[in-house]
C-alpha cells in the first residue's frame, strides 16, 4: 500500500527538480521564453510550467514581461547570488590581494572556484585603465582551457583529472589543449605554481594564474589576470607576472590558513 508521506516527498522532490530545470532553461539564452517554449523543450504539461512559474514568480526568481508575457530570470536569483558571494571566505579573503594584483600588473583579475567541469568566477577586478567593462562574476570557465582551471586542476586530487579526461575535452579555439597536452601541462604547474593558457578559450586573449590553499592544504581556487594576448604574452609571459601571481595566491593562502605554498599534488 502506498505511503502517503513517501508520495508528498517524491512530489516535491519532483517539483524542485521541475522548477530547476526551469531557472536552468531560462539561464541558457539571451532571450525570454513563454510556457507553451518551456514545456516543448522541458518535455512537460504546459500547466505544470505555469503553476511552477507562478510560484517562481512569487519568490522573485522569475519575472514575466508585460508586453511579450514571457518570462525571465528575475532579481530574487542576484540577492541569492550575493549572499553566496557574501559567505564565501575565499572571496572575501582575497579581494585586497586582487585589488594589489591589478594595480601591480595593469591586467584584470579574476578569482575563481571549481564547480563540476568549470571554474566559477566569484571575484573580478577590472583592468585599472579599462574605461568600461563588463563585471564577470558568475562568469563559468572550462577547466582545461582557463588558467584559473588549471591552476586548480594542477593540486586536485588525481580522482578529479579522471574524472574530467574521462570524456572528451571540448575544443574551444584551434589553441585549446588536448588531453595529453594537458596532462603534461598540469606537471609543470605542479612544479613552478603558475598556470597559463594562450588564446585556448577566447582568441586575442590569454590568463595566467596561481592556486589557492586552504588551511588543510586543499587547492580551494584559484587567482589570476587576463588580458589581450600580446600583454600575457608579449615574448613569453609577462616580465614579473609569475611573482606577482605567486605573491598574491600566497597571500590569499595565508589568509585562509595553508601554512606554505604550494602544496605538491596528491597521488
Amino acid at each position: 500500500m502506498p505511503n502517503p508521506r513517501e508520495e508528498r516527498k517524491r512530489g516535491s522532490i519532483q517539483s524542485i527538480d521541475r522548477a530547476t530545470a526551469i531557472l536552468k532553461a531560462l539561464a541558457s539564452g539571451p532571450r525570454r521564453l513563454g510556457v507553451s517554449e518551456l514545456a516543448d523543450r522541458l518535455g512537460l504539461a504546459r500547466p505544470t510550467v505555469h503553476g511552477l512559474l507562478q510560484t517562481l514568480q512569487s519568490h522573485g526568481f522569475v519575472e514575466q514581461d508585460r508586453h511579450s508575457d514571457k518570462y525571465q530570470l528575475g532579481p530574487g536569483l542576484l540577492q541569492l547570488g550575493y549572499s553566496y558571494l557574501d559567505l564565501n571566505e575565499l572571496r572575501a579573503r582575497s579581494i585586497t590581494y586582487a585589488d594589489h594584483l591589478a594595480t601591480r600588473t595593469g591586467a584584470a583579475v579574476r578569482v575563481g572556484v571549481m564547480h563540476g567541469a568549470s571554474v566559477v568566477v566569484v571575484h573580478h577586478v577590472f583592468r585599472p585603465d579599462a574605461a568600461f567593462g563588463v563585471l564577470e562574476v558568475g562568469l563559468q570557465l572550462p577547466l582545461h582551457a582557463s588558467a584559473l582551471g588549471k591552476a586548480v586542476l594542477a593540486f586536485s586530487p588525481a580522482q578529479v583529472l579522471e574524472d574530467l579526461l574521462a570524456e572528451p575535452l571540448p575544443r574551444l579555439t584551434k589553441q585549446t589543449v588536448n588531453q595529453a597536452d594537458l596532462q603534461r601541462e598540469l606537471e609543470v604547474i605542479r612544479d613552478s605554481g603558475v598556470a597559463t593558457e594562450r588564446e585556448e578559450a577566447v582568441l586575442g586573449e590569454s590568463s595566467a594564474a596561481a592556486p589557492i590553499f586552504d588551511h588543510g592544504g586543499t587547492a580551494v581556487g584559484a587567482i589570476g589576470v587576463v588580458d589581450s594576448t600580446d600583454r600575457i604574452f608579449p615574448r613569453g609571459l609577462a616580465r614579473g607576472l609569475s611573482a606577482a601571481l605567486g605573491e598574491a595566491a600566497r597571500g590569499v593562502s595565508r589568509e585562509l590558513g595553508a601554512p606554505r605554498w604550494p602544496y605538491a599534488a596528491e597521488a
